[in-house]
């Protein structure tokens, strides 16, 4: 195995030249130079898989793997002054990451990886120790009294990138559940509230206010006129609508 990964790393390092046209081969040197083309065709296939499509497109018409691996190094590798620039723009751009308000967890750590990996990809040193500051210093105000909880509670040091998602993830699930229950909260209170007071309207006489629970009807939108601060049946305009409608009988009988 490691022969022919020689082999075919020579023919990335040297290259491989087609016998100038014309040159009369013997059977054995033909036989060579289609196994030394096919392998050739080969190296060049693995590495335009290893590659992204839009540098792929401006390869694509190299026609031995050694000018598509001298290509690759000129654009990647082979230049320091290129390299040293793209590696300062992707430090600059790591220094202003931070999360955004409508941003989770996930979408957060999954942009700060990617700046994090090309730039480990480049040559610059990222420990993990690196990532969680950066991620602890920058993440939404919300998760303020989580982050010191962290600080406080756990080892930084050596806390693992994956550890301290995990973590975040669930104080995030903590933070939705509750503005949800509340919200069902107060509509469960509303709703039992507005179906006693109609009961109680019914069986009571209406303006009867024995036995009802103390409850605050400032946030409490009515279903006829949609004002807040009364129920339904407690609404002046139903009130005016039957009064009319009462009227109303009358004349038709006069």
């Amino acid at each position: 195995m490691w022969n022919a990964a020689s082999r075919l790393m020579s023919l990335v390092e040297i290259g491989f030249t087609e016998p100038i046209e014309g040159t009369i081969l013997t059977e054995a040197q033909r036989e060579q130079f289609d196994d030394a083309r096919l392998k050739d065709h080969q190296v060049k296939h693995y590495l335009f898989q290893a590659i992204d499509r839009t540098v792929f497109e401006q390869i694509l018409d190299r026609r031995t793997a050694k000018s598509v691996w001298d290509s690759l190094k000129r654009k990647f590798g082979g230049n320091l002054k290129v390299k040293k620039s793209l590696l300062n723009a992707l430090r600059r751009e790591f220094e202003v990451l931070e999360m955004k308000k409508d941003e989770t967890i996930t979408d957060y750590f999954a942009r700060v990886m990617m700046v994090s990996n090309k730039m480990r990809s480049n040559g610059e040193e990222m420990p993990d120790k690196k990532i969680i500051e950066k991620i602890l210093r920058t993440l939404t105000d919300k998760f303020t009294y989580v982050v010191v909880s962290i600080e406080e509670s756990k080892d930084t040091d050596t806390m693992s990138i994956d550890e301290l998602q995990s973590s975040l993830v669930v104080h995030e699930q903590k933070f939705r559940r509750p503005s949800n229950n509340d919200e069902d909260q107060v509509l469960n209170v509303v709703g039992r509230s507005s179906t006693n007071n109609r009961e109680r309207g019914t069986y009571r006489g209406r303006g009867n206010g024995r036995g009802r629970t103390n409850f605050n009807k400032a946030t409490v939108e009515c279903y006829k006129c949609h004002d807040l601060g009364h129920f339904q049946y407690e609404c002046p305009k139903w009130k005016n609508d039957a009064n009319y409608a009462e009227l109303e009988e009358k004349m038709s009988c006069c």
